[in-house]
């Protein structure tokens, strides 16, 4: 065999071999994003099953308020309904945008009802409703905890893919597009100073 048959052939191996790794690289990423987002999506879940006792316990109290209970349920639905669709492919940006959005409803919805239940001390007593808050309080916290991990391995996965000389093989080998961060509507508070005050 020639040394330049030799040689193109062993060029050609290692370009399919530096292929396979770069593909095999964006392959790993994205599981780990599509394992993460499974994380976010039991939370989530976890806490659309809590609403509706929420609002059922809250609907004994508050008979006055059939709109704003209403309101937390259409929220929750639609909610769902864009998890779902972001279930399908995590990080797709147009479904992310979705989610966030029915996110920020459900969480004004929430609020509003909150502002409701104040005006009902008898509620806010309830010991079901105590418990409910604790456990969607804690849910909240998971939500948030596995947030950070999604937005880790979003973050990974587009480093990656959008690093030299990846950026130009990615769309070849069929890996088009970034992955979309999950932010939800508590961004501006997290990053808000906090105010304390001492008098």
């Amino acid at each position: 065999m020639e040394l330049s048959t030799f040689m193109t052939l062993a060029i050609t191996a290692f370009i399919i071999f530096y292929l396979i790794t770069i593909f095999n690289r964006l392959v790993t990423l994205k599981n780990r994003l599509k394992n993460a987002f499974a994380q976010i999506d039991v939370q989530l879940k976890r806490r659309y099953d809590l609403i509706p006792n929420l609002v059922e316990v809250a609907k004994g109290y508050i008979k006055h308020e059939r709109e704003t209970l209403e309101a937390v349920i259409e929220a929750r639905n639609i909610a769902m309904s864009c998890l779902k669709n972001l279930a399908a492919d995590p990080g797709k940006i147009e479904a992310v945008k979705s989610l966030v959005g029915a996110e920020s409803n459900l969480a004004s919805a929430l609020g509003k009802l909150n502002v409701v239940m104040e005006a009902y001390p008898e509620l806010k007593a309830n010991q079901n409703m105590q418990q409910l808050h604790g456990e969607i309080a804690s849910t909240e916290n998971r939500i948030s905890f596995t947030r950070q991990t999604f937005n880790d391995a979003v973050m990974e996965f587009n480093t990656y893919r959008q690093s030299f000389p990846q950026n130009f093989l990615s769309g070849i080998l069929g890996f088009t597009e970034d992955a979309a961060m999950l932010e939800f509507f508590d961004k501006a508070a997290i990053e808000e100073a906090p105010k304390v005050s001492f008098t």
